[in-house]
């Protein structure tokens, strides 16, 4: 078998040109992905060894432990989570009644919507995993590659129109794309369904030859993983498929975005390629950084695969193999640059790129609430805080999607902000789901806080490992938190993107966010300000460690400067991004709260007391004229003031 050579990073000294992290050598000897999970999996254990949790990864599976249920001396409470491959958010009702199932037999009762637009499964023990995935897997599912260092779940925006071919072809090719880089190793199979293969949808003829077919060094021949080669990728490789326009789908933090180019009749002609964006950090290392996609290039459609197939090759032959930290296609674009990347991408390709053509403006959809969808028929986005689908005192989600699935057998798309969207819904059957919604306490996205409606949080505590301190579960109290805060400031209709995550992995895709709170230590934050509203430029990190107590007293003075300096419409994201970090800092450092209330101030000036209609006015003019709201106020009193004279 020959197999790829492993190219270090042109970054690499002489002295580390021959080395690779440890789990380059589990990979190595697992015999594509067999061992030693499968051997284990045979043991009356609770739980896995070091080497086969790599492994397992690649199954699409995490060993985690509750650390709430952790008791000193005893032995960790041991569980398992799945996640669900599944390109673009597509889930047949069958496999979501499987996965409602599931979670209740084996799982804690709940579902979670993830960022990507898949599942994922909690509280599995090791001794019902091998039931779970075959159970998944027979329901036209999968777990393969949802994790570990290969390509993951593909994105697509969760929009099915049916009158706007450009939506449909970005479905199609994102399912295209997962086939081409989907691992062809038999393990999969043979552990979980004892050698059975599943019942799957065939793979387009193109997609069978484009993995056939070897270009320029983009295959292992004689490997049982052509694409991948015996170590697969340095880490983990993370691509979507959009529309011009269209950033559900986070476009600028994968590691290939697609962009689907058509002519006016809405024939595909080819695609725009972005590259190297990723959003994974380290606290206290500077060397890692989260990083926003390069425009790329602009490929026929014809070349799709081998383009994909050449930027694959790249990654894998020269990402970093020895520092993990330094392996994802992000740094390797940041140590060559563009052009350098690009031209090796080039040779593997065969010829050059073609020049990435215009975009329109990028705008966020979330695709929440009643659409139609251009065939007559209509799809409803069903709202899932922080994705945790759950049945509580107040909220009967699980049962509502469950009773939707049943009674109308739909398909669901899991959007790229944790929500689902049913669609192909007859108009006659409108009524009769929205009263399931409704009745289950389900709100309209129209009667959901903005601040909710747009927020992301990671799972984080008890059960990730990673996590260093609370996201999901603390999320709701801090979302109201800061509403309470905005309201007492004179901000009761404002909103922007807020996303939580208890560690630095980025998850919830915290540095896009206008306000992102990334843990750093128990109960503590990093506080990332100045991403925009539809998540195309990167937030920077304002303060190092926010212990949660004082979110109140850090934001109030942001918050204040805010409402008095803001532009016409503009967001907060966009205010931070505009004035600068070192102006938000000074005024914070002067700040003095009772200036901003009807209150003496410690010269005994005193400050107007106005009524909260009245401020709004005065806001809304602030808003409507462009002007700082100081200045509005100011003029306003003058007028009342020579009036009265």
């Amino acid at each position: 078998m020959v197999q790829t050579p492993l190219k270090s990073t042109p970054s690499a000294s002489s002295a580390e040109v021959q080395k690779r992290s440890k789990l380059e050598g589990i990979k190595e000897r697992s015999n594509f992905l067999r061992q030693p999970l499968a051997s284990e999996l045979l043991e009356d254990t609770t739980h896995f060894t070091e080497d086969a949790i790599q492994i397992l990864k690649f199954h699409g599976s995490y060993q985690q432990d509750n650390r709430d249920n952790r008791v000193k001396g005893q032995e960790k409470d041991y569980q398992m989570m799945l996640r669900t491959r599944n390109p673009g958010g597509f889930i047949p009702p069958e496999l979501y009644l499987t996965l409602d199932r599931l979670s209740d037999q084996y799982g804690n009762g709940t579902l979670r919507a993830t960022t990507r637009q898949g599942f994922q499964l909690h509280g599995v023990l090791k001794q019902n995993l091998k039931a779970t995935i075959a159970a998944i897997v027979k329901s036209l599912g999968s777990t393969l590659g949802a994790c570990g260092d290969l390509n993951r779940n593909i994105m697509a925006p969760p929009a099915p129109y049916k009158n706007r071919p450009e939506y449909a072809l970005a479905q199609d090719y994102a399912n295209r794309i997962a086939d081409l880089l989907r691992p062809q190793t038999e393990a999969y199979y043979e552990i979980w369904l004892d050698g059975e293969k599943a019942v799957s949808v065939e793979e387009h003829p193109d997609v069978v030859a484009a993995r056939q077919r070897n270009g320029n060094g983009t295959l292992v021949h004689g490997s049982e993983e052509p694409i991948y080669g015996t170590h697969y990728m340095p880490r983990k490789f993370k691509c979507a498929v959009t529309v011009p326009g269209d950033n559900s789908i986070d476009a600028y933090t994968q590691d290939v975005t697609l962009v689907v180019m058509t002519d006016k009749k809405g024939n595909l002609k080819g695609f725009n390629v972005l590259a190297g964006g990723g959003l994974g950090r380290t606290h206290n290392k500077e060397e890692t950084f989260a990083r926003t996609a390069d425009e790329i290039g602009y490929v026929d459609k014809d070349d799709v695969y081998d383009l994909m197939k050449a930027i694959v090759a790249t990654q894998r032959d020269y990402g970093d193999r020895y520092n993990r930290r330094h392996a994802r296609m992000k740094y390797l674009i940041h140590d060559w640059g563009v052009d350098r990347f690009r031209q090796q991408v080039e040779t593997y390709f065969g010829k050059p790129l073609k020049a990435f053509k215009k975009l329109p403006k990028w705008t966020f959809y979330d695709y929440l609430g009643w659409q139609e969808q251009g065939d007559g028929h209509w799809f409803v986005g069903v709202p899932i805080e922080n994705g945790r689908v759950l049945d509580r005192e107040g909220l009967q989600l699980k049962t509502a999607l469950r009773e939707i699935v049943q009674r109308f057998n739909l398909p669901m798309l899991v959007t790229p902000n944790q929500s689902v969207l049913f669609y192909d819904i007859k108009p006659e059957d409108k009524a009769a789901i929205q009263e399931i919604l409704t009745r289950c306490g389900v709100v309209k996205e129209t009667e959901l806080d903005p601040l909710v409606r747009y927020a992301m949080a990671c799972p984080a505590l008890p059960l990730c490992g990673l996590a260093i301190t609370e996201a999901e579960r603390i999320m709701p109290t801090t979302l109201e938190r800061l509403r309470t805060l905005l309201t007492k400031l004179g901000l009761r209709d404002e909103h922007f993107v807020v996303r939580m995550t208890g560690c630095p992995n980025g998850c919830a895709r915290p540095y896009m966010a206008e306000l992102g709170f990334v843990g750093s230590g128990p109960e503590s934050y990093q506080v990332w300000l100045g991403g925009c509203p539809n998540q195309t430029r990167l937030a920077r990190p304002y303060i190092e460690r926010m212990p949660d107590r004082e979110m109140e007293t850090t934001l109030e003075p942001l918050f204040v400067f805010f409402r008095d300096g803001r532009k016409q419409r503009e967001s907060f994201g966009d205010f931070c991004d505009r004035v600068g970090f070192e102006a938000l800092r000074q005024f914070a450092s002067t700040y003095d709260p009772e200036q901003y209330t009807p209150r003496h101030t410690k010269e005994g000036r005193h400050r107007l007391s106005v009524s909260h209609d009245l401020f709004l006015t005065l806001q809304a003019t602030a808003d409507k004229e462009g002007r700082p709201m100081a200045q509005v106020m100011a003029d306003a009193l003058g007028v009342y003031l020579q009036q009265r004279s």
